[in-house]
């Protein structure tokens, strides 16, 4: 066996062009941890908020990115059980997954089902589990009702758009009109956010409000997705692509916890690692769900387009562009 292994890490704080490949060293596991060779890696917007160093979960740089694995576990450290060489497993890894190898405790991998390719496993990780879980743990969302998702044509946003179907939420997905035969094809209503306000096009649509909203931007536009809300209505706000200055985060958590109580909604914020960090389990019982509609072919995750393992620069540089709809991934293969 090779003694080192290829990854892409990151240097400095910027964007996609601070990424180098380089040659580490292969670790045997420890207790408890597994070894994996890495097949596939999910290639998202928070890749770009690490690599900008504005993450909260990401290690003190230098450090190897990459957000979510699938892969063969390769070998196995004392004390672990349920595992074994060659088995197919996928981790939310936060870190480290543009890398051949990845080593990491077993208790944050899970088993990879038959009828779900390496690829779609890597691709479903963060963005349907976000998914999943705003709509089903935090908004408890039912039946009949109508939802706002901002962000639509997105990762976390097809997402959305194809969780909320199957809930039999009528939803409308807020895209740039190039995007919206992308969102109308997912069961979801478009609605151009640069023909005018969210929350006025959204109430030509719905006059007494939607039920609940999901918001991806942050800043000023979560003032707007609680006026796009019925008085009752819960709003979530995750992600936060538009909020990248001090000022625009504080306005953004101000009206998601003050302003919009003050105006009779409930608002929440949801952040998939901050909940995983607190507690492994949703995400241990989510993942097997996604897993299975994957499987039935009930979920979609619109792989845009696919680079190779080590071509993560590239990946980023293509996501940053702005034209992704859906998901942006990696592969071995």
């Amino acid at each position: 066996m090779a003694a080192t292994y290829r990854a892409v890490m990151l240097t400095k704080k910027g964007g996609p062009e601070v990424l180098q490949i380089v040659e580490l060293p292969v670790e045997s596991p420890g207790r408890g941890q597994v070894r994996v060779r890495v097949r596939a890696a999910g290639v998202g917007s928070t890749d770009l908020i690490v690599l900008a160093g504005h993450y909260p979960y990401a290690p003190k740089i230098p450090f190897v990115p990459g957000y979510e694995v699938a892969g063969v576990v390769e070998a196995i450290g004392a004390g672990v059980t349920g595992f074994e060489p060659g088995q197919r497993v996928a981790a939310l890894t936060v870190y480290g997954g543009f890398a051949e190898l990845v080593v990491r405790e077993a208790e944050h991998f899970l088993a990879i089902p038959d009828g779900v390719s390496d690829r779609d496993a890597a691709a479903v990780i963060l963005n349907y589990v976000t998914a999943w879980q705003m709509i089903h743990r935090v908004a408890k969302v039912e039946s009949g009702r109508t939802a706002l998702v901002t962000g639509a044509a997105g990762g976390v946003g097809t997402a959305a758009l194809q969780l909320l179907r199957l809930a039999g939420v009528r939803t409308y997905g807020a895209a740039s009109a190039s995007k919206h035969d992308l969102v109308r094809s997912l069961g979801a209503t478009p609605i151009d956010y640069r023909a005018g306000s969210i929350d006025r096009l959204t109430r030509a649509l719905e006059p007494n409000g939607v039920d609940y909203a999901f918001d991806a931007i942050g800043g000023a536009n979560i003032g707007l997705c609680i006026g796009a809300l019925r008085r009752g209505g819960t709003l979530v706000g995750f992600g936060f692509m538009g909020a990248s200055t001090v000022v625009s985060q504080v306005v953004t958590f101000a009206n998601i916890f003050l302003g919009a109580r003050l105006r009779g909604r409930r608002g929440k914020f949801f952040g998939i690692t901050m909940l995983y960090r607190k507690d492994p389990r949703p995400l241990r019982e989510d993942l097997p769900r996604v897993f299975a509609l994957l499987a039935e072919k009930k979920i979609d995750p619109l792989i845009s387009r696919t680079f190779p393992l080590l071509e993560a620069r590239q990946a980023l540089e293509f996501l940053a562009a702005g034209k992704v709809e859906g998901k942006v991934a990696l592969t071995t293969y």
